[in-house]
């Protein structure tokens, strides 16, 4: 079909629409609020449907993998063959579904996320496929017992599940046709996502935005909280029916006091929770991102594994879940517990410390786990953080569906909780406040360092928030503010977050954001990293140009300008409007209908074919010549008629039946050759014609900069309006082009917190490094050390002054 231009369409739509267009708008507007209910409702349902069924077949999961254990108990040998077995097969399982079925589906899903949000194209990530293989392969992996995450996958589910949707209620209306909607349902799966996951919609809407977007509309905001809301309403409902809970209460509930749940003197100790977690977090982003890189580099164990590719999850389960074998080295380092057990222990009430060596008390559930006979508490801490630490990094490099919130989640809270039982030994009587001596609580030490610990490896605030929600108390609102703030001062300086590190390694094409305090990006401007040699079309452009530009570049626009001498921009043509455009002026439907119907008679009149001659006997069909005048030499054995035609003759052979064959195939392929070069010749004409731009669409207000555009403003604008490229002019003349590559490219010198300064271990992957890079990279790190002691200082002071007082 052709393509119309604007003011085409608006001339054959034609009066009337303009008359019901002011009648229909009240109800259009009510049907696309109504609709808009309607798609939240449906999204929260789904969500908390597929969440609950996917948490209830874990934990069966799981259930069956302890009591195997529990059952084989008495020997050894059979216990650790089930112990390894299960999660191996599950693993492998998950990776080779996965593999099948969507490769897409591998991974977290955020970082992919980011950049679709960003406004690039990613084919096959938003599909039913990849939903399908998302949701099985992350349900298997979470059922193997491995420190494994499904936030981050949780967060893809929820916006395919978004995307599916639309395109569902799309058919009924095209509210949800619009690039602008799309990009606002994605917004609103992700926020679902985080909600639904573990009931904490409040956190998990702050959560998504903080992870998904640079720039948020507000408009989204009362979409996510009621979607997010309603998801994790049902979920919890949903737990109340299965009778996993008695009533709607928080995940991991915890019950510290509530009238003195610390004192002033404790948050040094907080303070130092959160600066820790810091260096800790960015620790391991970069384990994680260095495990990635030496699975990418090309030797010939990376070889083989690339071409084998089950080898790497079976070696990685085989080997943590040998670690973790109970009767083992998982004695020492709680490996019975799952990852839910692990948390709920962690928040307990008890001070284990005072425990340890007398008569477990009654309530304890799972907490025995950690008191060891013969090793002390403090011990059996410190190895289970690191070996989960390595355990955890390793791990979410499989090529499964896995994230890594939940495994950052409990090695924090392993940490909180370690600085938590130091204190308890270091002050065994509590801390005397008013004449009341109050005991220290371990376990709201483990929730400040989950929160801290969380927030440094994703860079986000909100972790605070969602463990607000988690355990149903914001007692230690204070503490874990100061520990989550101070926790992304110190990883914000030193790594980007683990998504942006993802993105990094799969180099996708996204923006990274630019540092504080930086004159260079005042200083570079758009003239400096724009491309000068710009691809364009003017109204004088033939066919031919076009053909050329479209197989000689890949470019999705092009600039269309007046003439070739002035430049002036005029507007933007899509790629594909000019392809179409391309093949209807040289298709046979307009070939045949500007040579009329004298093309068409010629094949008509070419052959005809007979089968029974005058007396019935049987005949060769051969070919009728348009002059009559074919084989005349050969008059006395061929025989001729005249067809119904003044200038055909029917050829009958009866002997010579091979040369009237050869007769045939060789006026046939001259009748062919003939056509041929008459669509040629044909063709050559048209495509020295200037191209008919009434035919196409034309954008007339493409994104233009001027020259002295700063960086920082072109990397705003870049960011906040999703652009994939603008134009570059001066008073209206096309000067040159920048595109995302070019502000990526020039933003990544002078980008100073993720990965700016090269050849800092803790930094980046990168090989080389100059003296001033190196002075940055000390520079920074020392200023980051010293403000944070500064602040300890400074909280120690405030202790001291209010002690006095």
């Amino acid at each position: 079909t052709r393509l119309l231009t604007e003011k085409q369409c608006k001339s054959n739509s034609g009066d009337s629409s303009i008359a019901k267009r002011g009648h229909n708008r009240p109800s259009h507007i009510t049907l696309e609020t109504g609709e808009d209910w309607l798609f939240l409702v449906l999204l929260g349902l789904t969500m908390a449907l597929v969440s609950w069924s996917m948490d209830y077949a874990s934990a069966k999961s799981l259930q069956a993998y302890k009591w195997v254990h529990a059952e084989l108990k008495g020997n050894v040998a059979l216990q650790y063959l089930a112990w390894i077995t299960y999660p191996v097969i599950l693993i492998t399982f998950s990776s080779v579904f996965c593999n099948l079925v969507a490769p897409q589906s591998i991974g977290s899903g955020i970082p992919e996320l980011k950049t679709i949000l960003r406004g690039v194209v990613l084919k096959e990530y938003l599909t039913l496929k990849a939903f399908i293989a998302k949701v099985i392969g992350l349900t298997a992996a979470l059922g193997s017992g491995m420190p494994l995450g499904k936030e981050g996958p949780f967060v893809h589910i929820a916006s395919i599940c978004a995307a599916v949707l639309s395109k569902i209620m799309s058919i009924f209306t095209g509210v949800y046709e619009n690039s602008y909607s799309y990009t606002d349902i994605l917004t609103v799966g992700c926020a679902v996502g985080v909600g639904c996951c573990f009931g904490t919609p409040l956190g998990g809407v702050l959560f998504s935005i903080e992870v998904t977007s640079t720039y948020f509309a507000v408009r989204n905001y009362w979409r996510g909280y009621f979607a997010a809301t309603f998801s994790a309403f049902i979920f919890r409902v949903l737990s109340v029916w299965n009778k996993d809970a008695v009533t709607i209460t928080a995940l991991f509930r915890t019950n510290f006091r509530m009238d003195f749940p610390f004192d002033l003197q404790e948050l040094p100790a907080f303070a130092i929770i959160g600066i820790s977690c810091g260096f800790l977090g960015a620790f391991f982003v970069y384990l994680n991102r260095q495990v990635v890189l030496v699975m990418r580099r090309q030797t010939k164990l990376t070889r083989f594994l690339t071409k084998h590719r089950l080898i790497y999850p079976f070696v990685v389960t085989l080997v943590i879940a040998t670690f973790t074998f109970p009767p083992g080295f998982g004695q020492f380092m709680a490996g019975e517990l799952m990852p839910r057990e692990c948390i709920n222990s962690l928040f307990d009430n008890f001070t284990w410390t005072k425990i340890e060596g007398s008569v477990n008390p009654p309530g304890l559930g799972h907490s025995t786990v950690w008191l060891h006979p013969h090793v002390s508490v403090f011990l059996i801490l410190l190895l289970f953080f690191i070996m989960k630490f390595w355990m955890s990094a390793v791990s979410t490099t499989m090529p499964i569906p896995s994230g890594a919130f939940m495994p950052v989640f409990i090695l924090g809270a392993a940490f909180g909780r370690l600085v938590g039982e130091i204190m308890a030994t270091l002050f065994p009587n509590g801390i005397l406040f008013d004449g009341i001596i109050y005991r220290i609580l371990p376990g709201g030490y483990a929730v400040i360092g989950a929160a801290a610990m969380t927030g440094a490896v994703t860079h986000t605030v909100s972790t605070a928030v969602i463990c607000f929600e988690l355990t149903g108390q914001i007692s230690h609102i204070l503490p874990m503010m100061v520990a989550v703030i101070l926790a992304n001062m110190v990883a914000q300086g030193l790594q980007p977050s683990l998504y942006d590190s993802i993105i990094q390694v799969k180099k996708l094409p996204y923006l990274p954001e630019l540092g504080f305090g930086h004159i260079s990006k005042y200083n570079i401007f758009v003239e400096d990293i724009m491309v000068r040699k710009v691809k364009f079309l003017s109204p004088q452009s033939t066919y031919r140009e076009l053909t050329h530009l479209l197989q000689s570049t890949s470019l999705k626009t092009f600039p269309l300008v007046d003439s070739k001498e002035s430049m002036i921009l005029l507007g933007s043509i899509e790629r594909f409007e000019l392809q179409a455009a391309c093949d209807w002026w040289l298709s046979a439907e307009r070939r045949v209908f500007n040579q009329g119907q004298g093309s068409k008679n010629m094949w008509d009149t070419s052959f005809t074919l007979k089968d029974r001659g005058e007396n019935g006997e049987k005949l060769i069909p051969c070919l009728t010549s348009p002059k009559g005048n074919m084989c005349k030499e050969n008059s006395n054995r061929l025989r001729t008629e005249p067809c119904g035609t003044p200038n055909s003759t029917l050829i009958y052979c009866d002997h010579y039946c091979d040369y009237a064959k050869f007769l045939l195939s060789v006026t046939s392929y001259y009748i062919i050759v003939h056509w041929l070069l008459q669509i040629k010749a044909w063709e050559e004409v048209e495509l020295v014609k200037p191209i008919n731009l009434e035919q196409i669409r034309v954008d007339p207000s493409p994104f233009q900069l001027v020259e002295r555009t700063s960086l920082h403003k072109t990397h705003t604008l870049f960011s906040l309006l999703g652009l994939s490229h603008a134009y570059v002019t001066s008073i209206g003349k096309l000067v040159g082009v920048v595109a995302l590559k070019e502000v990526r490219q020039s933003t990544v010198p002078t980008h100073c917190s993720p990965g700016a300064c090269r050849g800092c271990p803790l930094l980046t992957q990168g090989d080389g490094i100059n003296a001033e890079d190196k002075f940055h990279c000390v520079h920074r790190v020392l200023c980051c050390c010293v403000s944070h002691v500064t602040i300890t200082l400074l909280l120690l002071k405030l202790c001291a002054v209010a002690n006095a007082t």
